[in-house]
């Protein structure tokens, strides 16, 4: 048998209480909680090499964030059935595991995924957002109009260099290919901000959605985002945006077949 076993985790957290995902010296991140909940059952000397499909800023919450561990074989075995309900006992109320199954050893939670889908929640109303959602809600003080937002959005749209957008990283690209960005009111009146792509630089998403309000009350015309393009390096021109509104919601993959070729697709991409 193998030494080790591939698992996948699906978690969900409120990100009010964290300094991001990245495990960080003396701070509470995700990553933190988890690994040290993971080293209770195992063993905190156990190398699990946890990797995550995208590495939250702090503030930032997730319904749909996907990582890997590699589970020796001999623990799998004995946790296999209760693994999740014992984890659900350790961590701590803001963060929760939903999922544990095992996957093949091609599969890359950060590599293998196809596109990561994010949304963003703006409250224009003049009493601000309902206090229950004061967390994961925007409040925005200036009316907005969703058609302006859209045809902001529109322009945004396809592969483009997002360095204006972005927080720059030594020998890192700011290349990325948006397949969906897209504004809706719900019935409560709240305004979301769909975003879906490949993946996203540091700050990307806020940066965007920051441009877009700008545009949505009437300060910025609707072209002004997508003429940011041209630049290549960071706008001082652009407000990012609060964290607290911004949710990753989903993580995309492949079939099994493809987890190999499309981590060796996406590492030569991002070199």
């Amino acid at each position: 048998m193998p030494e080790s076993i591939r698992l996948r985790l699906d978690v969900s957290y409120d990100g009010a209480g964290f300094s991001g995902w990245a495990a960080q010296p003396a701070r509470r991140t995700v990553a933190g909680v988890l690994t040290e909940a993971l080293g209770r059952l195992v063993g905190p000397d156990t190398p699990l090499g946890l990797t995550v499909a995208g590495r939250t800023d702090a503030g930032v919450h997730a319904t749909g964030q996907v990582c890997h561990i590699d589970l020796p074989t001999e623990d799998w075995e004995r946790l296999s059935g209760s693994l999740l309900r014992r984890l659900a006992a350790l961590m701590p109320p803001d963060a929760r595991v939903r999922a544990v199954r095992p996957v093949p050893d091609t599969f890359d939670a950060r590599f293998s995924a196809t596109f990561r889908r994010y949304e963003y929640r703006v409250c224009d109303e003049q009493w601000g957002p309902e206090p229950l959602r004061r967390h994961d809600t925007l409040g925005w003080l200036r009316p907005l109009q969703e058609d302006r937002l859209n045809a902001a959005a529109a322009g945004l749209l396809g592969e483009h260099d997002f360095a204006a957008f972005c927080k720059r990283k030594e020998h890192a690209t700011t290349i990325r290919a948006i397949s969906r960005l897209d504004w809706r009111r719900d019935p409560d009146r709240i305004l979301v901000a769909t975003v879906q792509a490949d993946a996203f630089c540091q700050a990307m998403v806020r940066s965007l959605v920051g441009a877009m309000l700008f545009v949505g009350d009437g300060r910025r015309e609707p072209d002004w985002p997508a003429r940011l393009l041209t630049l290549r390096e960071r706008s001082s021109e652009v407000t990012v945006a609060p964290a607290h509104g911004l949710t990753l919601v989903a993580v995309g993959y492949p079939d099994e077949a493809e987890y190999a070729t499309r981590a060796e697709a996406t590492r030569r991409l991002r070199a």
